[in-house]
């Protein structure tokens, strides 16, 4: 079904790199490179009626920021595997793989357990981690007096290569995407101080996240 929809946006010149074709909807993840016109729109509900097309400007954000990090990370034909299980965060990091498998050609496996990635022939793992993993983990370890260190500098496990395409994404910004876009999922949130203390610092400071993150990265480069 994926490729009869991909081969039907090319024909009325919508470019299939620059959207996610998912099970009952198309997502919009560049605008203006798609050339997902509303006109273009009507043309393509004549033929797929049944699928639901969505321009969900958070979504847009997601992939844009996404994009800096695959750019770097993917390679033409990389066999990915993804985890993917309820989780709002995991479904959002399918949609925005997805496109990947056309701008890039990679091959998307899907694993529930992670016992079955060993069987897998896979180049890399792609990682349900986002941004507020990341400054959580930071304030955990601070409060615990340990060494400040990123989790995402964790690249590989058994041999395969570790990348994190959400890692410069906030939480809240998945969740609204999912929520708004009425997707049956599960929240990540954790319990604890850490994440009520980036909650409340978020209140004061603005884009705190983002800026916890990069004296982080500045720390490490610099240590």
């Amino acid at each position: 079904m994926n490729k009869e929809i991909a081969r039907y946006l090319q024909k009325i010149s919508v470019d299939s790199r620059f959207v996610s074709i998912l099970e009952d909807r198309i997502v919009v993840n560049n605008l203006r490179y798609s050339r997902f016109s509303r006109a273009r729109e009507e043309i393509f509900y004549h033929k797929f009626p049944e699928v639901r097309v969505n321009r969900s400007k958070v979504f847009q954000r997601i992939a844009t920021r996404a994009s800096r990090n695959l750019k770097a990370e993917l390679k033409p034909r990389d066999r990915v595997a993804l985890f993917r299980d309820g989780d709002c965060v995991s479904q959002t990091l399918y949609a925005v793989l997805e496109p990947y498998t056309r701008k890039y050609g990679i091959e998307i496996i899907q694993f529930e357990l992670w016992g079955e990635l060993e069987q897998l022939d896979v180049d890399k793992v792609a990682l349900p981690f986002h941004l507020d993993c990341e400054v959580e983990s930071l304030l955990e370890k601070m409060l615990s007096g340990d060494k400040i260190s990123l989790e995402s500098d964790r690249t590989s496990f058994n041999d395969h290569k570790l990348i994190y395409p959400l890692i410069n994404i906030p939480r809240d910004w998945i969740l609204s995407w999912t929520g708004s876009e009425g997707i049956p999922c599960t929240e990540d949130g954790s319990g604890g101080m850490a994440p009520e203390m980036v909650q409340f610092l978020s209140s004061f400071i603005p884009d705190v996240r983002e800026k916890m993150y990069k004296s982080a990265q500045f720390l490490r480069e610099n240590e």
